[in-house]
């Protein structure tokens, strides 16, 4: 239980009697890092109000780590890597057989938002409005990731950028990346916004839509926000759908099959 979630456009919490169930242990994680660990993990419970679905459930498991001084590419590459070597541990080889679908995950093929609009869905990410671009992304460019390998998705448009930060090299773009493999969505990962000013900007934002779209309210994070004004170290984190991962090595086609105590 949490004193205040992330306030995400798309995401409700759980209320608790004191608080709210953790969507994820982001911010809590980020505290610690503010305090001068260099590496940590976390696996455990999270939980998202009304989520069901063959990929979704109001419980899941999550696999959570942050790395201070990486940048969100070296992130992506340690991550591959991880997960091929868990796939050859369970299954003992880097190649499986998902729902028809042929993969090598020691293969890996790394593509932008950008191209892979242009790609499979003949779009500019950067002119669709929200609801289109979440759209294509279902029903277009996501059964055309992680087919046959790995696939890292990177540099959102900084409108997707959660709390990411803007790329130095395109700022019409964040330091995003997710990871599929036979067109599921494995993890989500950021170089992280260290910025406070522009992380409370963002807040207000999403707290914005949030209200437009009868969404509830949440408390301000204050310990997160005492975190960023103290110093949040440049540093990249992921989070990983263990359970997600764990569909994909039992060959099964609905979270629920799966089950983590």
């Amino acid at each position: 239980m949490i004193p205040a979630p992330a306030p995400e456009e798309n995401i409700e919490s759980v209320t608790a009697e004191r608080g709210f169930l953790r969507t994820s242990p982001e911010l809590a994680m980020k505290v610690v890092l503010s305090q001068g660990v260099e590496r940590m993990f976390q696996i455990g419970s999270a939980f998202r109000y009304n989520e069901f679905g063959r990929k979704h459930r109001e419980e899941f498991t999550i696999l959570e780590y942050y790395a201070r001084s990486w940048d969100y590419m070296q992130l992506a590459d340690f991550t591959c890597r991880m997960i091929a070597s868990a796939v050859k541990r369970v299954c003992g080889t880097s190649c499986i057989n998902y729902q028809g679908k042929l993969l090598d995950s020691s293969l890996v093929e790394y593509i932008s938002v950008e191209e892979a609009y242009r790609k499979y869905a003949d779009a500019d990410c950067f002119a669709l409005d929200a609801m289109t671009f979440d759209e294509y992304m279902v029903l277009k460019v996501e059964p055309n990731l992680g087919n046959g390998k790995l696939t890292v998705l990177h540099n959102y448009p900084v409108e997707y950028a959660a709390l990411s930060r803007r790329s130095q090299t395109d700022p019409r773009t964040a330091e995003r990346w997710e990871i599929y493999a036979c067109g599921i969505e494995l993890g989500n990962a950021f170089g992280e916004l260290t910025d406070p000013v522009e992380q409370k900007q963002r807040f207000a934002a999403a707290n914005a839509i949030r209200k437009a779209n009868g969404m509830r309210s949440y408390p301000e994070p204050e310990e997160f926000y005492q975190a960023l004004e103290r110093g949040l170290p440049e540093s990249s984190g992921c989070a990983i759908g263990v359970d997600r991962l764990a569909m994909l090595v039992c060959d099964t086609n609905d979270i629920s099959d799966v089950r983590f105590g």
